[in-house]
């Protein structure tokens, strides 16, 4: 059974191993069709970049009012009572949860930041004295993370904003 597949291959093989005979005219056809070919060839060849400038240059020009009605944002005023801290910070989802992003300065006890968001839904709470997380009084309490973290919710933009 296996003698006779090995004969198979053998022939296989043997038979890729002749030599292809190649019409010794043949190079010198394809160099006068290369050579022959029309002008507006090229242009065949063009259409493609073309087509990619075009589209190119729409998003170039629709982009502008794209962009403008993307990146509209409202500035949020974040305020906490708290006149026996001594650092106050903002955390959230829109600057990675990191305290020296959004620093609140204080006036009496009272702590305040100014942010710039964009249309969304944001995750967020108050870092005081760089240990003591707090949800914000006076905002939507966020559902538990996993972390157990108290913090607020606050939406931006939308529909009648």
């Amino acid at each position: 059974m296996f003698e006779r597949e090995d004969e198979t291959v053998e022939r296989v093989i043997q038979h890729l191993r002749r030599p292809v005979a190649i019409d010794p005219g043949l190079d010198a056809r394809v160099m006068r069709e290369i050579a022959q070919a029309p002008p507006n060839g090229r242009r065949v060849k063009l259409w493609p970049l073309l087509a990619a400038a075009a589209v190119l240059a729409t998003v170039l020009v629709v982009r502008p009012w794209i962009w403008n009605a993307a990146t509209t944002v409202d500035t949020l005023q974040f305020v906490l009572v708290a006149p026996q801290a001594a650092s106050v910070a903002l955390v959230g989802d829109f600057n990675d949860w990191d305290p020296a992003r959004s620093p609140m300065q204080t006036a009496h006890g009272v702590w305040a930041t100014v942010v710039r968001l964009a249309p969304g839904r944001y995750r967020y709470a108050f870092l005081v004295n760089g240990v003591e997380w707090r949800a914000d009084p006076s905002a939507p309490a966020a559902k538990d993370d996993e972390f157990g973290t108290p913090s607020s919710v606050v939406t931006v933009g939308g529909r009648g904003s």
